[in-house]
């Protein structure tokens, strides 16, 4: 008896990624909606998971044989990890595989083009050079990053890169971790005040578990007035309500962010950041697209592919 695996999302055609695992298994390709979920998931011993929608408890309910939910991503607040565990379902993942992911650099990118994005006015600038405008104005000269300190959320694999960039940009970086780590030449470890007090640029690097709302209104009150906020992590990490307040206030100068709390929620164009960006010009959204690109996404995948094979190999039959 073969396995089957359901694919979410994407093209109907199996990628060749999916090669090794077609070998031991039969795949079932859904569009990336909860109906087609819903009326597939009980047939299934294994999804290889989209980051929407999100796989719920009431999903999961339905997944009478289902083994293993397999995501090609560090984050894992798409799936409702309660639940699975109560179901014994197990979460395959790339959350701690930190010698693969020591390769991967795309969300790093993204973050560092967030902050130039942001603090250049760069889509406010587009914008005016379409409509023949050659001149942004005073109200949109920008900085030069030079000399500024970056603050750096989690000195993991991607704050330990975006803190390299940072040093490449003359800048005076500074990490804060909870566990105990090693910097790189030139950056200095501090604790989360001191981070939070004197950095011009924020770039949050922590996982969403366990950190939820952890930059609420105290830490905005601790900032610099005119700081800069880079989120490529998750949205639930931020208070959101604290954050438009902190953008409204003037507090925070501008932010780019890459996540928002929710992004399973079809009604997106009305969530309050979206709301927020589309009349102000010190707010950059992007759809979480930081590890989007075809080299990472590619490598993600053939990773994930070979960790579900290898789980499902060793399953009795």
């Amino acid at each position: 008896m073969r396995w089957r695996v359901m694919k979410v999302g994407g093209s109907p055609e199996i990628p060749p990624a999916y090669a090794p695992l077609a070998e031991i298994a039969d795949i079932i390709h859904v569009p990336a909606t909860r109906e087609a979920i819903l009326d597939k998931i009980g047939e299934v011993d294994a999804v290889m998971a989209a980051l929407a929608p999100r796989l719920d408890r009431e999903v999961l309910a339905h997944a009478k044989r289902l083994k293993a939910i397999a995501t090609p991503a560090t984050g894992r607040d798409h799936i409702d990890l309660a639940a699975a565990e109560e179901k014994g379902i197990t979460i395959i993942s790339l959350k701690d595989d930190t010698e693969f992911l020591s390769n991967i650099t795309a969300t790093a990118e993204l973050a560092w083009a967030l902050m130039l994005a942001t603090i250049r006015y760069l889509p406010y600038m587009f914008d005016q050079s379409k409509a023949g405008h050659w001149r942004g104005g005073d109200k949109h000269r920008g900085h030069q990053v030079s000399g500024m300190t970056l603050g750096v959320l989690g000195y993991g694999r991607l704050g330990r890169i975006v803190g390299q960039y940072g040093k490449a940009f003359r800048m005076r970086v500074l990490a804060c971790d909870i566990r105990p780590v090693t910097p790189d030449d030139g950056v200095t470890m501090v604790d989360c005040d001191t981070l939070l007090r004197e950095s011009d640029v924020l770039s949050i690097h922590i996982h969403l578990q366990g950190n939820e709302g952890f930059i609420a209104g105290k830490e905005f009150a601790k900032m610099k007035t005119g700081a800069l906020l880079v989120n490529t992590s998750r949205g639930g990490i931020i208070d959101e309500a604290a954050f438009l307040e902190a953008l409204e206030s003037g507090k925070l100068a501008g932010a780019g962010v890459d996540v928002i709390h929710g992004e399973w929620d079809p009604d997106l164009a009305n969530h309050p950041l979206i709301r927020y960006a589309r009349t102000h010009d010190n707010l950059i959204i992007t759809p979480h697209i930081g590890g989007v690109t075809y080299e990472s996404q590619d490598m993600a995948l053939k990773h994930t592919v070979m960790k579900l094979r290898r789980f499902l190999e060793s399953l009795p039959r």
